[in-house]
């Protein structure tokens, strides 16, 4: 699927405008770019209108040159597979969950006193900030994993998943108050994903990037 990490401080950023899609549909399968062959991210609006696919590296603070051309991972050859968790290459495992979205907002105004501002200038204390919806980002239902943080989920080590991630992000998600905001981040998706798994899960192999599921009563 893709790397679900903390979005880039875009808050100002104006989002691109696109067309209707169903987004129960788009969470059917995970997206990858035909061209680059790695994981492709949704945003979308509050009419539920896709308004941006984003490369998963784009997001690690990587640079693509070109735009994503998404289509489902099953019409790519051999899709770059990486753990949607730590973003180490060659992804083992696929697990499902409740279909994760995070809201993201932008900032429309901060609202200071003019006596604070003449005094304390650029450092003057804001009274108020306002905001709008700017997007919602589609993490989907389905997660992949590499072996170590496989290992973490198994044993439902939250703490111990958010610490793995935290050490693989690039610093500027994690040098001084954006460590807590990254933490927090974390916290909450992490912690959804591991409270709604489904039993089981797949191993990823060529030829199956959705993963190979054991058969349920195989096992029953």
């Amino acid at each position: 699927m893709t790397a679900h990490l903390p979005q880039p401080d875009r808050r100002n950023a104006p989002i691109e405008r696109g067309v209707p899609s169903p987004t129960t549909k788009l969470m059917l399968e995970s997206l990858y770019c035909r061209r680059c062959r790695r994981g492709v991210n949704i945003r979308f609006n509050t009419l539920g209108v896709v308004v941006q696919y984003l490369h998963a590296a784009e997001q690690r603070g990587q640079r693509i040159d070109h735009d994503p051309e998404p289509v489902p991972i099953t019409e790519i050859p051999n899709p770059i597979i990486d753990c949607d968790f730590c973003s180490a290459p060659d992804a083992a495992w696929v697990y499902r969950c409740a279909n994760q979205l995070s809201e993201h907002r932008r900032v429309t105004t901060q609202v200071i006193a003019v006596s604070d501002y003449r005094s304390r200038h650029e450092a003057a204390r804001v009274r108020r900030t306002d905001t709008e919806h700017a997007f919602t980002q589609a993490w989907g239902e389905r997660w992949t994993a590499c072996g170590g943080c496989a290992d973490l989920i198994k044993a439902r080590d939250l703490y111990g998943l958010i610490l793995r991630v935290v050490d693989a992000l690039p610093t500027k998600y994690t040098r001084g108050k954006h460590l807590m905001r990254t933490r927090g981040e974390l916290h909450d998706t992490y912690s959804e994903v591991l409270d709604t798994l489904t039993p089981g899960r797949g191993h990823i192999a060529p030829g199956y990037p959705l993963g190979i599921w054991p058969d349920p009563e195989a096992t029953s």
